[in-house]
């Protein structure tokens, strides 16, 4: 299981923010790029990436903070937040981004969802934003009436080849991930899954991997100390080599 460390951006800035509300925000950079480099050098294999600005904007808006991460780090970037049009995936994927998230696109224009899978195959991943079951768009600011499980259906019948899972309850509030959504999500879709949202400790991580999701998204937790890095990312790594699953409770 990979452990993909969140460099979230609002304002140029690298922030973490409480269940996605822009008034409880916490700074912790004014160079989101540096702190891409620190989780580089302390062996995150891929970093998250999300543009904030651009999730309520509809469109890319932090761009150049964007080229800077791109330019400092050389493991793979996923990054989403406004992504909605042709052009939007295409000029990300120009910039050297190497997996584009689709969020409310996906919801609101599914005809362009599945386009951009068949262009683009593994380099596109949806994004399903869940509260109490029910999908949230446009930077969490809007509620779709779709449930999560549904939504991830039709995203599977239309060749989506990866979900990234968010529970927005959960996300920045270092309780633990939703596991029982997360597991549904999974069997429902047979596609693999990166959670989102929760993360609390070393021991989280261990029953995800215990769980087979492909990934998990570490945000506030790797900010405050509760996760360090490396020791997480040796657990992950000696449940691997014994050749077994966590305990996946």
């Amino acid at each position: 299981m990979e452990v993909i460390p969140a460099v979230d951006i609002k304002g140029g800035r690298c922030v973490r923010l409480v269940r996605g509300d822009f008034r409880r925000e916490t700074v912790y950079s004014d160079s989101p790029a540096e702190v891409a480099q620190r989780w580089e050098s302390l062996g995150a294999a891929r970093i998250h990436v999300v543009d904030l600005d651009g999730a309520v904007a509809g469109e890319p808006v932090n761009l150049p903070v964007i080229k800077e991460i791109r330019r400092r780090v050389s493991v793979p970037l996923q990054l989403g937040g406004g992504i909605r049009s042709l052009e939007a995936v295409e000029r990300l994927l120009g910039l050297g981004i190497d997996r584009v998230i689709l969020g409310t696109v996906a919801v609101v224009r599914s005809d362009l969802a599945a386009d951009l899978c068949r262009r683009y195959g593994d380099r596109i991943a949806v994004g399903i934003d869940a509260g109490k079951g029910v999908v949230w768009i446009k930077g969490w600011k809007e509620r779709s009436g779709l449930r999560a499980t549904e939504m991830a259906r039709r995203m599977a019948g239309l060749g989506v080849k990866r979900l990234i899972y968010t529970d927005i309850s959960r996300d920045g509030t270092l309780t633990e991930p939703h596991f029982d959504a997360i597991s549904e999500m999974a069997s429902q879709t047979g596609l693999p899954i990166i959670a989102s949202g929760g993360v609390a400790s070393v021991a989280d991580l261990e029953r995800l991997a215990g769980m087979g999701v492909e990934g998990a998204i570490v945000g506030k937790a790797l900010y405050t100390g509760n996760v360090d890095l490396a020791e997480a990312l040796a657990a992950v790594q000696r449940l691997a080599a014994k050749g077994i699953k966590g305990e996946g409770k």
